[in-house]
């Protein structure tokens, strides 16, 4: 029991229900490049560059930001203010999760091993960019974004722009989506010095401004489908892609930001979910 206490702790304490926002991109873009189911190995090793590489990006954000954590009264009860998790254990957890992401890379081929550590660099730096930039939207979503290119290096050795593209539409869907949450920290961000879209432009223009990435990343995902060659299935995905960003946009309002977590998590999963299977079967049936 006390294992199992120790090990709910810990994925609580890197969010690891919240993979679910990269994951699917990764395996959308592994999927093309194969075309097709990559090697079990691969796809294997993917899986377990992506856990690692997401364990090792948060818990380093659970560091950087610990003092934060424990100011902000929505987050004070995280796992390192609260005490459940203690400054040592996590920085253990970074470095063993760092480590073994590196090796996974090294598993897979030459180029994805030579640049493991720029993506280290970039989904852990991400954790200070609030400090500096209200573009840290944009940082977070590059962080997410990478998954998919990451993902193609793994199965064809070769960085190519196909991926490349995807990784844009990733990238504005996640700083989108990021403005949205951050409406929640609005007067904390002010309070403390913080950097945001929302402190930067305020609630209106700042919601306008994550309408118009998410209105970018449908249009680059929609071309990444259409570059790759993929057929009416893909369609019906970004059909429903670009119905669910509407959806997600009027629970928010400059008035009423009571539904944001439904924003964030809920429809943003279903989302990422949703573009993976439309791609599996887009491939293995339409294809």
């Amino acid at each position: 029991m006390i294992m199992l206490d120790r090990l709910r702790d810990y994925l609580g304490l890197v969010r690891f229900a919240h993979t679910v926002f990269a994951l699917p991109f990764a395996l959308m873009s592994a999927l093309v490049a194969a075309r097709g189911w990559p090697a079990l190995s691969v796809t294997g090793w993917i899986l377990f560059c992506m856990v690692t590489a997401r364990t090792s990006a948060m818990t380093f954000n659970r560091i950087v930001d610990r003092h934060l954590d424990r100011l902000n009264p929505r987050t004070r009860q995280r796992h390192l203010p609260a005490g459940r998790v203690s400054l040592a254990e996590a920085v253990g957890l970074w470095i063993v999760s760092s480590g073994l992401f590196v090796w996974g890379a090294w598993q897979l081929n030459p180029l994805a091993f030579a640049l493991s550590p720029l993506a280290l660099f970039i989904i852990c730096g991400y954790s200070y960019s609030k400090r500096f930039t209200a573009l840290s939207h944009l940082i977070l979503g590059l962080s997410l974004g990478i998954a998919p290119v990451g993902a193609w290096i793994a199965v064809t050795g070769t960085l190519e722009w196909l991926p490349v593209l995807l990784a844009a539409g990733v990238m504005a869907w996640v700083a989108g989506f990021d403005v949205i949450y951050a409406l929640m920290d609005e007067e904390f961000d002010r309070r403390v010095g913080l950097r945001s879209l929302v402190v930067s432009l305020g609630r209106i223009h700042a919601l306008r401004a994550a309408f118009a990435l998410h209105a970018g990343s449908v249009m680059g995902i929609g071309l990444f489908g259409w570059w790759a060659d993929l057929g009416w299935i893909y369609g019906l995905g970004m059909a429903g892609f670009a119905v669910l960003i509407l959806y997600e946009h009027s629970l928010v309002s400059p008035d009423d930001i009571s539904r944001v977590n439904i924003a964030f998590f809920n429809v943003n999963g279903i989302i990422s979910i949703g573009l993976f299977a439309c791609t599996l079967l887009d491939i293995f049936l339409a294809g």
